[in-house]
C-alpha cells in the first residue's frame, strides 16, 4: 500500500496551502494554488517563513460553492479502537477554508445562498458518524481483503476503496493522483439499481490473531416508490406507474450476488394496510427474476410481535436457520490460512431499514457468533453466548449503539426497539422511549429534512454550485396559504380556550362560542392537512420525479 501518514500541518499565504505531513521522512509538501486551483507536489524549504501554520489531522477535500472553491480539512479527531491491529479514529471536528480572500465580489443574495450552502456543509459534518483509518482499508469485508491480488494490494486506499462507503468521495475528486494526505469516511432505487438507506454490516470477531467476520446487508425496498412528508403521521407510500422497475431491480440483484453470493431477503414490512402493495410488488418481482440464487421470506414483524410477543421473532431465525448454517461465515487461522468463506448475505428491509432492521439482524449476527466462538475455540460446544453475562451484556449494547448510529444518520433520533436489543425482552420504558423519539421524527421529517436532504446532496454531489451562471435554487415562494391557515387555526384553538374558561352570562352562549370556534379550529386544521405538502420542508437543490 502507498503511504500513509497520521498528522500534518496546513501552512497559509495569501497565495497558496502547503500541507505537509509531520512524520518522519516525508519530504513532499502538497501545495494548492488559491487563484488557480492547481496543485502540485513541493518540498519544505519552498515554504515561505512567513505562511501560518495551523496542525490538522487530515483532508476531508474540496467543495465548489458560490463564493468559489472551499478547503474541507479535520481538526480535531478521537482513537475510537483498534481494528486488527490498526487504530481507527472518529472525526470530531471540522474546518471549511474558503480559496478566496474575500467574498466582497458578491452580491446580497449570492452571500446569502453561499452562507446557507456552508450551514449545509457544516450539518453533514457535524452528524456523528465519521470514522477512518489511515493505513487500512475500511470499505472492503475480511473475505474479500483476503481474496485480492498483489496488485490491489499496492494501490492506494483512495483507488482500491468501494466507492459506496467512500462519503467523502466527491470532496476528494481533485486528490486522486495526489498522495495520501487525505482519509476515508466510510427510497427505493435508482436506475443503476443502488438502493436507498443501503449499509453493508460485518461483524469482525478476532481472538489469538485468529479472525472471523459475518455480513449482512440492508437497503430500501429496491423499486421506484416513494414516501413523501404531508403532515401526516403515516403517509401512504406511492409506487411509481410510469417507470419500468424490474430493469433496475434486476440490476441490484445482480450486483449483489457478484458481491456477497446467494441472497435471502428478509422483508418485514406490515403485510397488511399501506404497506401490503410494497409487500406484494416486492414478492411478485422476485418470482419474475426466476433466479435461483434469492430466496425472498416476508415476515410481517409487527403483527407477529403485537402485544409484546417479541419471543415470536426465533420463529423466523428457526425459519431462516438452515440457509445461514449454509452460508456460514468467513474464517482465518492465526497462520493466515483460510478455514472458511460466507457464500451468501441476509438482505434486510423494513420501510426505513432501521429499527425492525437492526433488530432481526442482531439476532442473526449473535447466532452466528456463537458458532464462530465455538470454532475459534473460546466457548466449549455446550456453552452458550447467553451464559456469559459481561460479554452478553456488552455485545448487545454494541449492536443497540450500531442502531442508534444508523438512526441518527437518517432519521435523526436514536433507534427505536433498542430496549430489546440491548435486554432481550420489551419494557414499558422503552415504549415510551420509543414514543418519544417517535415524536420527534415526526417532526424532523416534516419541518427540517428537506434541508438536511439538501445537505447530503451537495456533500455527495449529486448537487453542483456553478458559481459562473449562478441562479438561485433556494429561493422557496410560499404561497398564502402557508401562514394565513396557521395564524387561523391558532387564532381560532385560542378563542376556544378563552370562551370556555370565560363562560357568558348563559349556557347556550358559552356553548354557542365554543362550537363555533372549536369547528374553526378544526376546519382550518382539516384544510392544513389536505394541503400538508405547502407545509413541509421539502429538498430544494435536487428535484426529484414526480411520481403518478
Amino acid at each position: 500500500m502507498a503511504s500513509t501518514y497520521d498528522s500534518f500541518n496546513l501552512r497559509t499565504t495569501q497565495e497558496k496551502f502547503y500541507i505537509e505531513a509531520c512524520d518522519d521522512g516525508c519530504v513532499d509538501v502538497l501545495a494548492i494554488d488559491r487563484v488557480s486551483t492547481e496543485m502540485t507536489l513541493t518540498v519544505r524549504r519552498d515554504i515561505p517563513a512567513s505562511a501560518e501554520t495551523r496542525p490538522i489531522c487530515g483532508l476531508m477535500g474540496t467543495i465548489r460553492l458560490v463564493a468559489g472553491v472551499y478547503l474541507v480539512v479535520i481538526t480535531k479527531k478521537k482513537k475510537v479502537g483498534d481494528l486488527l491491529g490498526h487504530a481507527v479514529w472518529k472525526a470530531l471536528d471540522f474546518d471549511i477554508i474558503s480559496y478566496k480572500k474575500t467574498i466582497l465580489h458578491l452580491t446580497d443574495n449570492q452571500m446569502q445562498d453561499n452562507k446557507t450552502f456552508l450551514s449545509m456543509i457544516n450539518n453533514v459534518l457535524h452528524t456523528d458518524g465519521f470514522y477512518f483509518a489511515t493505513d487500512y482499508d475500511l470499505t472492503h469485508t475480511l473475505q474479500r481483503l483476503a481474496n485480492t491480488s498483489p496488485e490491489f494490494q499496492e494501490m492506494s486506499l483512495l483507488e482500491r476503496a468501494d466507492q459506496r462507503f467512500v462519503w467523502n468521495g466527491h470532496l476528494l475528486r481533485e486528490f486522486i493522483a495526489q498522495p495520501e494526505l487525505f482519509v476515508l469516511l466510510s427510497e427505493g432505487i435508482d436506475s443503476e439499481g443502488h438502493a436507498a438507506n443501503y449499509v453493508e454490516t460485518e461483524q469482525i470477531v478476532q481472538y489469538n490473531s485468529a479472525k472471523a467476520s459475518f455480513v449482512q446487508t440492508r437497503g430500501s425496498i429496491p423499486f421506484y416508490w416513494s414516501q413523501r412528508p404531508n403532515l401526516k403521521y403515516k403517509p401512504k407510500p406511492q409506487i411509481s406507474k410510469t417507470v419500468n422497475h424490474l430493469d433496475g431491480f434486476q440490476r441490484h440483484f445482480d450486483s449483489q450476488i457478484i458481491l456477497y453470493g446467494r441472497q435471502v431477503i428478509l422483508n418485514l414490512i406490515n403485510q397488511k394496510g399501506s404497506e401490503k402493495p410494497l409487500e406484494l410488488a416486492f414478492d411478485k418481482m422476485v418470482t419474475s427474476l426466476k433466479n435461483g440464487m434469492i430466496k425472498y421470506i416476508a415476515f410481517d414483524f409487527h403483527k407477529e410481535c403485537s402485544r409484546m410477543r417479541w419471543h415470536r421473532l426465533q420463529i423466523l431465525v428457526d425459519m431462516v436457520a438452515e440457509m445461514q448454517d449454509e452460508f456460514g461465515y468467513f474464517l482465518v487461522d492465526a497462520d493466515g490460512k483460510v478455514l472458511l468463506n460466507q457464500e451468501g448475505t441476509f438482505r434486510s428491509n423494513c420501510m426505513d431499514c432501521l429499527d425492525r432492521t437492526n433488530v432481526i439482524q442482531s439476532l442473526l449476527a449473535r447466532r452466528s457468533l456463537q458458532s464462530q466462538l465455538q470454532k475459534m475455540g473460546v466457548l466449549h460446544m455446550s456453552q452458550k453466548i447467553e451464559d456469559q453475562e459481561d460479554f452478553e451484556k456488552m455485545y448487545k449494547n454494541a449492536w443497540a449503539d450500531n442502531a442508534d448510529a444508523c438512526a441518527k444518520q437518517y432519521a435523526g433520533t436514536g433507534a427505536l426497539k433498542t430496549d430489546f436489543t440491548r435486554t432481550g425482552k420489551r419494557t414499558q420504558w422503552g415504549l415510551l422511549m420509543d414514543g418519544w423519539n417517535s415524536m420527534i421524527r415526526y417532526y424532523k421529517n416534516n419541518f427540517s429534512d428537506g434541508f438536511r436532504q439538501d445537505s447530503i446532496d451537495l456533500f455527495l454531489g449529486n448537487y453542483a454550485v456553478d458559481e459562473a451562471d449562478w441562479t438561485t435554487p433556494l429561493c422557496d415562494l410560499k404561497d398564502w396559504k402557508f401562514l394565513t391557515l396557521p395564524i387561523i387555526m391558532v387564532v381560532a384553538f385560542s378563542m376556544c380556550i378563552i370562551c370556555l374558561l370565560m363562560a357568558g352570562d348563559t349556557w347556550t352562549e358559552t356553548l354557542a362560542y365554543v362550537l363555533f370556534w372549536g369547528i374553526a379550529s378544526v376546519v382550518t386544521g382539516g384544510l392544513i392537512l389536505f394541503n400538508g405538502r405547502d407545509f413541509i420542508d421539502a429538498p430544494k437543490l435536487v428535484q426529484k420525479e414526480k411520481l403518478d
